[in-house]
């Protein structure tokens, strides 16, 4: 119990952290790009920094749901290959103690 709390802990850290940087990147890259715009004011440029990192954010979000979504969906496919693939060996393993047995029971009434 204290070990799932821990890990839903963490990852809800790792989450802050994600969204917090990708804050902070979103605020660098709108004071960037506001500060080409030179022909803007000081607080025109803010505003302008401000929507970027809007957008940013925006987008990042979008994207992470996007890749969690495609994750989810690589899980379960790759979930089913494992189960068929089990399920070959296990059939594949079965025939081989069989026709073992089989060869042996044979060799035996020789």
């Amino acid at each position: 119990m204290a070990r799932r709390e821990a890990a839903e802990g963490l990852v809800r850290l790792e989450g802050y952290l994600w969204s917090e940087r990708a804050r902070a990147e979103g605020a660098e890259a709108g004071r960037a790009f506001a500060g080409r715009l030179t022909w803007l004011g000081p607080d025109e440029q803010a505003e302008v920094a401000r929507h970027f990192a809007q957008v940013h954010v925006q987008l990042r979000r979008h994207m992470l749901g996007e890749a969690v979504v495609r994750a989810r969906e690589l899980r379960g496919e790759y979930g089913r290959r494992y189960a068929r693939l089990r399920l070959r060996l296990a059939a594949l393993s079965l025939s081989a103690v069989v026709g073992a047995v089989s060869g042996g029971w044979y060799l035996c009434m020789r």
